[in-house]
């Protein structure tokens, strides 16, 4: 099967043939769910655990003699009949993690990437470079945050590992969507008539109006 090569531009770069042996088969969502529980138990931390009788913080004396009393027998405070003592049979650590066949995961990467190409989800790129390291030129490729336009924001990642230009540019691209508060929407409602470009303009402006010129620290 063919489908569109694109470029950091959203541009056609041209086509390519993928194997239909991996992109071209019947999606079946039994591989790919035991695929994805394969990979979730994997992810689970597995520290979850109670305190036991020999653990918790009460005390191991005896209640009271054992005869005489007319009460039910009872010994150290820790037990779980009393509230604040141990939790009986309670989780412990332990991995959660469950093999799975080798051909069974590489069938269930197949199938789920047969999914992304019937549904049309899935981006090819030519190359995953950028000519210098400029924030503000990435983020016009990508669009505006948090959806760009070609990759989003664990595939922006991955080509990073590809392409020290895009990681070391792409680091400041949240930030360069949020950090200028003066031209966000918030602020031009409560302030109309305040007028700032960039950052630095911002802060010069409010230096300039409350204290007439360059702010200087004195320690």
């Amino acid at each position: 099967m063919k489908t569109k090569v694109l470029n950091l531009d959203n541009k056609a770069a041209g086509d390519v043939e993928l194997n239909d042996a991996i992109f071209g088969l019947e999606p079946r969502q039994d591989l790919i769910q035991r695929v994805v529980v394969w990979q979730l138990a994997k992810r689970r931390a597995g520290t979850h655990k109670i305190l036991t009788r020999a653990e918790v913080n009460r005390t191991k004396k005896k209640l009271y003699k054992q005869k005489g009393t007319g009460q039910a027998r009872h010994g150290a405070r820790s037990a779980p009949l009393f509230v604040g003592g141990a939790k009986a049979m309670g989780p412990v650590n332990h991995s959660h993690e469950f093999d799975l066949p080798k051909k069974v995961k590489a069938l269930g990467l197949k199938h789920a990437l047969s999914s992304k190409a019937k549904s049309g989800s899935l981006v090819i790129l030519d190359e995953a470079k950028s000519k210098d390291i400029k924030t503000k030129a990435l983020a016009e490729q990508f669009g505006t945050a948090p959806r760009y336009r070609i990759l989003r924001r664990w595939q922006l990642r991955l080509a990073g590992w590809f392409s020290r230009t895009v990681r070391d540019a792409a680091e400041l691209l949240p930030r360069y969507e949020v950090d200028n508060i003066f031209v966000s929407d918030k602020f031009k409602t409560r302030f109309p008539d305040f007028r700032a470009t960039t950052f630095r303009e911002g802060l010069a402006a409010i230096r300039d109006e409350h204290f007439g010129g360059p702010v200087v620290a004195k320690y």
